[in-house]
């Protein structure tokens, strides 16, 4: 029995020349960044003594395509790694994956590989509003491959592929510690002062997983607490731009069970929250996991940095926090609380993907033709 798998290619225009990836993903470990690796197969008559050349470039979009008048242009390309695929170079390091590719494929097959800088943002994309057109604001990764006879040539169309990929990040293994906070607020002309209490089962939860928030009320004023509201609000934070920072709220509660809270009195309630996609799909301005053709997505993943103080100043930051706020009525005003928290994916089982996804691709490699290849032209 043949287990296939995915092979993901992608052909320039005229066809005289496919990419071959074994994935599209390529995880930011924080301490490493996994290599861009693939197979380019080519027709050898076509290139006439030319070169082939290939780039790794991060797109970063900061404003809307329609608002880009007068010359103006919301979009930054960094070039982040580029080099010669044909000819190729006699020191060029295969893995086994693009060795069993160059051994399906045939002569015309040559490996190429792209380092990806370790300060690089993750993939993120700004839902638009059901009006806006053109592309979406964030951040974005593409491999570009083309003909010429130097790399600063211009390249044509005719003979360039353009291939999407992510960077993306996975959860820690080690959770962290429970978060907790205490607010207390005293009142001008008033005894006494008002006491909350949240905490958070935890610290890091994953896509789809329920927030469960636990507040204390001791009331030792003379005020009234009136009305509980709790809400998950996503913070982005574009590092082009000195005050590039704006807050979303993806998900939010609002309760009077248990109200009045009033002089002397303690109330402890507990409060459920699930961040999702799904509530949000209208809001213009929520950050999202980059996606690829065919891909769903989710909520963007919150961002983790080696170092905060060497962020990319092409990239968005993206975090989270749970906001509990009491309304005191009309003249008592509010008391408000934040505690911050982890929202990601969690990481994938290794050693069930080196019995399951390796064997599998070695099989596949067995059979007469590439299994499962995707075509993303």
């Amino acid at each position: 029995m043949v287990v296939q798998f995915k092979v993901f290619k992608k052909a320039s225009p005229n066809s005289k020349l496919t990419i071959y990836l074994g994935r599209r993903d390529f995880v930011d470990h924080v301490s490493a960044v996994d290599p861009v690796d693939g197979v380019l197969m080519l027709d050898a008559d076509y290139l006439q003594g030319r070169k082939v050349f290939g780039q790794l470039v991060c797109s970063f979009r900061y404003g809307r395509e329609e608002d880009e008048v007068m010359g103006l242009n919301f979009q930054k390309d960094l070039f982040l790694d580029s080099r010669q695929i044909f000819p190729p170079s006699a020191d060029v390091e295969t893995t086994r994956l693009q060795e069993r590719l160059m051994k399906k494929l045939g002569g015309n097959a040559y490996p190429f590989s792209f380092k990806m800088p370790m300060n690089a943002p993750p993939s993120v994309t700004i839902q638009p509003g059901p009006e806006d057109e053109g592309h979406p604001c964030g951040v974005e990764y593409y491999i570009k491959v083309f003909v010429g006879e130097k790399e600063e040539d211009p390249s044509h169309k005719r003979s360039s592929i353009l291939m999407n990929i992510r960077r993306i990040q996975f959860a820690p293994s080690k959770t962290g510690r429970q978060p907790c906070t205490i607010v207390r607020k005293d009142f001008m002309l008033s005894p006494g002062e008002l006491e909350l209490e949240v905490t958070l089962d935890k610290q890091l939860y994953h896509h789809y997983e329920n927030i469960s928030i636990w507040c204390i009320i001791r009331n030792h004023s003379n005020k009234t607490v009136k009305k509980i509201k709790a809400a998950v609000q996503q913070s982005v934070d574009i590092c082009l731009f000195s005050g590039g920072q704006y807050r979303s709220t993806v998900a939010s509660v609002e309760t009077q069970e248990g109200c009045p809270v009033g002089p002397g009195s303690n109330l402890q309630k507990q409060l459920t929250l699930t961040p999702t996609l799904s509530s949000n799909m209208d809001r213009r301005g929520i950050a999202l996991d980059g996606h690829l053709k065919n891909i769903h997505t989710n909520l963007a993943s919150s961002t983790l940095l080696a170092n905060p103080e060497t962020r990319d100043m092409f990239g968005m930051l993206i975090s989270y926090i749970v906001k509990v706020k009491l309304y005191l009525g009309a003249m008592g005003g509010e008391v408000t609380a934040e505690l911050p928290f982890v929202l990601m994916h969690p990481k994938p089982d290794l050693r069930r993907l080196m019995r399951g996804d390796s064997q599998a691709q070695v099989e596949a490699f067995r059979s007469d033709s590439l299994a499962g290849t995707v075509d993303d032209s």
